[in-house]
């Protein structure tokens, strides 16, 4: 098929927020707060850097029809600067609320498990339409993800149950998290120019048009675990248009350091 620049847009936007929050999860390496789960968040890792490996290399087979560049997945993830990823901002924001005090506070699990419940939930949606896509190459990579999506759903939302129909303390921590990330899923669903064509061309859904459903998951999830959905903000973050928290930069410097100081090497 033909690539257009939207073309290869949306595919980066998907690459990068799987990227990203596979190296945000990855930092639970060796430090879960069980054993089981060190392993589990280690082994979804694994698939959302899969997922981003697979993208990465469809970009590449873009970017050449377009441009006429050969690249590789590393150029993407390595040595592209802060304002060119275009991951959703929830991706990657810290594992702790904003009232944690500094950079270095503890983590707290309950934000990941609500962060990967509300990510997984609209990916499990968005792998499944994608499935239907025009684009052979990405409907095959959604034939494969929407798997794995399905598996992080079920694992993240049976932790957020647990968390919020727990204990008083657990309650409370999973209420924090919800509050503090809800207002991040803005962001999927405001439709812009790249989803309008990308629709249009048959590549993939609007994922506005899945915003119905997401909810119906969320408040299923939210009614089990007593936990209270918050009130809708208006504004949406931008983190798919380049613009980001002050966290990405911290984040791209340690994921991006080794292969910037051997530049050209073959890993």
């Amino acid at each position: 098929m033909t690539a257009t620049p939207h073309h290869l847009a949306y595919v980066l936007r998907l690459a990068d927020t799987a990227l990203i929050l596979g190296q945000r999860n990855a930092e639970w390496c060796g430090h879960g707060p069980v054993l089981e789960e060190d392993i589990a968040l280690a082994n979804m890792s694994l698939d959302l850097i899969g997922q981003a490996r697979l993208l990465y290399t469809h970009a590449a087979s873009l970017d050449a029809m377009l441009t006429g560049q050969r690249r590789t997945e590393d150029d993407y993830a390595y040595f592209r600067g802060e304002h060119e990823f275009a991951n959703y901002t929830l991706a990657e924001l810290p594992h702790y609320g904003p009232l944690a005090g500094s950079a270095r506070a503890d983590r707290d699990y309950a934000v990941t498990i609500v962060r990967n419940f509300l990510h997984s939930t609209l990916m499990a949606h968005l792998w499944s339409a994608l499935t239907r896509s025009c684009d052979e190459q990405l409907a095959a990579i959604a034939a494969k993800s929407v798997k794995e999506a399905r598996y992080h759903v079920h694992h993240a939302r049976e932790w957020l149950i647990r968390f919020g129909d727990g204990t008083d303390e657990s309650h409370r921590r999973a209420q924090a998290a919800l509050d503090y990330l809800m207002p991040y899923t803005r962001e999927f669903f405001s439709t812009d120019a790249i989803e309008q064509s990308i629709a249009a061309a048959g590549i993939g859904p609007k994922t506005a048009d899945l915003e119905a459903a997401w909810c119906d998951d969320v408040r299923a999830a939210l009614d089990e675990a007593t936990l209270t959905l918050p009130e809708p903000v208006r504004n949406a973050s931008a983190g798919k248009h380049g613009e980001h928290s002050e966290h990405m930069g911290y984040l791209l410097a340690e994921m991006q350091s080794v292969a910037r100081q051997h530049p050209g090497a073959t890993w």
